[in-house]
């Protein structure tokens, strides 16, 4: 039987949630990064296809949580019309393994994830990757 409380059987968080989660995250980024992610694609999934994972060398999907598709910004330039837009990739059940394993606030392991891929879309190096979720408002 499935864990129960009060109010009746635990349900995993759906897709729905884990894009308020990352949307809300997006809301308390600073204005100077908020301000170029109008036009990036914010996509939650069940896991990773296939063709990513073997893009990325990863053989189990629940080891990635999420994916930046796009050119970072500093390398756009005005020839790259007509591509597919910028797309963040949240993968829900990867990122309800570790929210599992870890024990961190589901909204706050999206945050980060999220924010890391933000990161991507602006060619960000780890260490800035981590200032940068310092920096996201609840």
């Amino acid at each position: 039987m499935p864990g129960t409380d009060q109010s009746g059987p635990l349900i995993a968080p759906d897709a729905a949630t884990i894009e308020a989660y990352a949307r809300a995250a997006l809301a308390g980024l600073p204005a100077p990064f908020a301000a170029h992610l109008d036009n990036v694609v914010l996509l939650v999934e069940e896991l990773a296809d296939d063709e990513t994972l073997d893009a990325l060398g990863i053989a189990d999907p629940f080891e990635l949580t999420g994916v930046y598709h796009g050119r970072p910004l500093g390398e756009k330039s005005s020839l790259d019309s007509g591509a597919l837009p910028d797309r963040i990739h949240l993968y829900r059940r990867a990122i309800l393994d570790e929210w599992i394993d870890t024990g961190v606030a589901l909204n706050a392991l999206v945050a980060h994830v999220l924010v890391h891929e933000v990161g991507h879309h602006f060619g960000l190096s780890d260490d800035d990757m981590h200032a940068l979720e310092d920096t996201v408002t609840d």
